[in-house]
């Protein structure tokens, strides 16, 4: 077990503690996993709206007249597309195609982009970057100056409406503004991670407690609700959003998790994994990540769970838990392909008992329009 006092803790530590939060060690990190139940912060942010603490995470600056080329020949999407303001999803490989991190990179001017990088991969990240940057690009990572809340549901915009004020520039989907909170910047990114429209907030560290309880306040009349990595974790697995390190990882390539969408083949740029993802896309890959339910009630899955199709092992659970918007244990897991279609069912063993499955179609959930 951690010791408490050797672990990380972001800018809103104390605050957590106010608001009454059960901490946990996540990767390393000191972090709310719940304050009211696990439950109903997950309901409030598909009913109404959450904010989470995500000052864990790592934000990283690139700039220079040569930076657009140098990250589109490191990342998996396509930098070209960038207009000033605008961020896309994206993923930085091994050289054997395997996921080093999934990232969102967002471009702030002309030669300067922001990427906001998973807690866990801060420093991997940073030397991976650094190696492979030419002489004449200027990387800094400010993970250390930067906290970040990430406000998410129905009701996220109205309440950032009512705090931030008429004079807010609000950002359309995966768009990023920068705007004054009494006098120092922050900026608003539109996207999320828990299948909700929502913001992401960055800011300096100096003002974390006094904005996030500002926010709470402001909040209030909407039913905002501080919300915990459990409830971060049950929503972006109903909206089948991966989580590196259990879906992603090392080992696999983006095409295996189903993310080709993100992977830019025709691309000129020649980023790392390049030729192995292409030989992938035409001749097919062995295991593919699929989303499954439990056709009965019973315990949940949870990673490293196997499923078998007869006797034969077929795959492995790389996430799980009940779903509170759907009432049914739900999952995650790489199979083989001839097992992954929807409709397919499987055995899960649980405890050395097997459970029916189904293979169902991604997401689990989806907002209402």
């Amino acid at each position: 077990m951690s010791n408490p006092a050797t672990l990380q803790k972001t800018a809103l530590f104390a605050a957590h503690q106010k608001l009454g939060a059960r901490l946990v060690d996540f990767g390393g990190w000191n972090m709310p996993v719940q304050y009211s139940g696990i439950i109903e912060e997950h309901r409030a942010v598909r009913e109404a709206a959450g904010v989470f603490d995500i000052s864990h995470m790592g934000e990283f600056f690139v700039s220079s007249p040569f930076a657009k080329s140098f990250l589109n020949g490191l990342l998996t999407n396509d930098i070209e597309k960038l207009a000033l303001g605008q961020g896309q999803y994206t993923l930085m490989l091994n050289g054997q195609g395997g996921v080093i991190d999934d990232l969102i990179v967002y471009r702030l001017h002309e030669d300067e982009y922001f990427l906001v990088v998973n807690a866990s991969k801060i420093d991997e990240d940073r030397a991976w970057i650094e190696s492979n940057a030419p002489d004449g690009i200027v990387f800094e990572d400010r993970s250390d100056a930067y906290s970040a809340l990430a406000l998410q549901g129905p009701k996220a915009l109205e309440i950032a409406r009512a705090f931030l004020g008429a004079g807010w520039p609000e950002p359309k989907r995966n768009e990023i503004t920068s705007y004054s909170w009494n006098c120092q910047e922050i900026l608003t990114a539109r996207t999320g991670y828990t299948g909700e429209d929502g913001l992401e907030l960055f800011f300096a560290n100096e003002i974390a407690e006094n904005f996030l309880f500002a926010l709470l306040e402001a909040g209030k009349p909407f039913g905002l609700k501080p919300c915990g990595l459990g409830a971060r974790d049950t929503l972006r697995l109903e909206a089948c959003l991966p989580l590196n390190g259990n879906d992603l990882s090392e080992e696999r390539t983006p095409l295996e998790a189903g993310l080709g969408f993100f992977v830019s083949l025709t691309k000129e740029a020649d980023f790392p994994g390049k030729p192995i993802l292409q030989k992938q896309k035409s001749e097919g890959v062995k295991e593919k990540l699929v989303s499954f339910r439990l056709k009965d009630k019973g315990p949940p899955p949870r990673p490293h769970y196997l499923l078998y199709f007869g006797s034969d092992c077929v795959g492995e659970v790389t996430s799980g838990a009940p779903s509170p918007t759907l009432g049914y244990g739900i999952g995650l897991a790489y199979v083989k392909t001839a097992c992954a279609e929807p409709g397919a069912t499987l055995d899960l063993e649980v405890r050395g008992t097997r459970v029916p499955v189904e293979v169902v179609k991604k997401p689990f959930y989806k907002r209402p329009v």
